[in-house]
């Protein structure tokens, strides 16, 4: 992980893939982000939002209860902008946003919800087609996607919604796992590269995480062997 911000309410970091944000079941606790931060900085922190153990990226913390609180509100009401990087399967147009709520599925997933469906839930994502690259009838797409809501999975599914599931990603990218494995993609190709954050003087503090190296090496080789 790396440091990307601290001041007196809360700690952003960008943490590498492999992490659980907070401890997982069958895992000892203290090798969770959270309880390594704890650790390290000798205080406790308070968890504000997640994103899965393959996703590398920002994470904020908050460092007293007051901010805490503050945080999750602003989570909860849409206060909070995020940004992710995906590169996915298939070919997307320039933009465009999906709407499809959202329902719990077996074993920790989520699925589309079928018209009128209890339990669904809205979400909204929107996207950008950033590049692209092609082999043969093999497509490659770098995005930049925006979640307005905050469903659990919802980046993942909505993207296999739309038929470009995100490479690597074992759940609901399986129909291109055999793709991802032939150009080297090892783990869920999903980054949280920008967080923005409302701040208690009332202004907004913006925050970005480079790519991780994984994820710049596959761009790399893809810009390099494969038409733009």
């Amino acid at each position: 992980m790396v440091l990307v911000h601290e001041d007196a309410d809360v700690v952003v970091v960008a943490k590498a893939p492999g992490i659980a944000v907070i401890p997982a079941r069958g895992e000892a606790p203290g090798e969770s982000l959270q309880k390594r931060l704890e650790a390290e900085r000798g205080e406790r922190l308070f968890v504000v939002h997640r994103i899965d153990r393959e996703t590398s990226g920002l994470v904020a913390f908050a460092r007293h209860a007051e901010a805490h609180r503050a945080l999750s509100i602003a989570f909860e009401q849409r206060e909070v902008d995020k940004e992710y990087v995906a590169f996915v399967a298939g070919v997307l147009p320039e933009s465009g946003r999906v709407t499809v709520a959202l329902v719990d599925a077996r074993r920790g997933q989520s699925r589309p919800a079928r018209p009128g469906e209890q339990g669904a839930r809205e979400a909204l994502t929107e996207y950008l087609r950033e590049r692209a690259w092609r082999d043969v009838d093999d497509h490659v797409t770098r995005l930049c996607v925006r979640p307005r809501t905050g469903r659990h999975h919802q980046i993942r599914v909505h993207l296999r919604f739309l038929g470009a599931p995100i490479l690597g990603d074992p759940v609901y990218g399986r129909a291109a796992l055999a793709l991802s494995k032939d150009i080297g993609v090892a783990r869920l190709a999903l980054h949280a590269s920008r967080l923005v954050l409302p701040t208690h003087a009332g202004g907004r503090l913006e925050l970005v995480a480079p790519l991780w190296p994984d994820l710049e090496d596959l761009q790399a080789r893809l810009s390099a062997t494969w038409s733009a």
